[in-house]
């Protein structure tokens, strides 16, 4: 198991203290700095991930969501395109939408299933794959930009740590399908 050391935690401490002595402090109710806060450092790292990640894909179809499709038929093989949205947590209507602009880029490819000639599995092209790289070259400076003020070791850690909590969270509650919801909330179908 890994933890903060004491000399990081010293570091993070004098940082906070440092700010506060600057003129920037802004204080919680009970004292605290709000930069102590999680729910804030949280949503501080969040936005700037998410701003830096959305300008290194905004020639992508569908952007952020248009990645993941593409980042996930690449590395675990053709998929449904049901299965595929049920994964990624996208409205299947939206799904068509986002695959139907992907495929005009010429990214992916919808094939009849074998197995199931009424589905679709999604394929991604060559050009698809070759797009892929260059946008994990783009998102990997996006998250040097994001995580810049650690060493290489504290980045490893962060990103250990952050998936150990992230996988918790997403077992205490998962993402659902927002069709599934609807319809498992729907009067008429019990």
């Amino acid at each position: 198991m890994t933890s903060t050391s004491p000399d990081v935690k010293g570091r993070i401490a004098r940082e906070v203290a440092r700010r506060g002595a600057a003129g920037t402090d802004s204080r919680a109710a009970g004292g605290a700095p709000v930069e102590s806060d999680l729910g804030w450092a949280l949503g501080v790292v969040f936005r700037r991930y998410a701003k830096t990640a959305a300008a290194a894909l905004d020639d992508v179809p569908g952007g952020p969501r248009g990645y993941q499709v593409l980042a996930t038929t690449v590395a675990e093989g053709p998929r449904r395109q049901l299965d595929l949205a049920a994964q990624l947590g996208v409205d299947r209507t939206v799904m068509t939408y986002l695959l139907d602009d992907l495929e005009k880029a010429e990214l992916v490819q919808r094939q009849a299933d074998p197995s199931d000639r009424r589905a679709r599995l999604i394929v991604p092209t060559a050009e698809g794959k070759d797009v892929l790289c260059e946008l994990e070259r783009r998102l990997e400076t996006a998250e040097d930009e994001v995580l810049g003020s650690l060493e290489p070791a504290e980045r490893a850690s962060f990103r250990v740590l952050l998936q150990r909590v992230a996988m918790k969270a997403n077992a205490a509650d998962p993402l659902h399908n927002a069709c599934t919801l609807a319809e498992a909330d729907d009067p008429t179908t019990t």
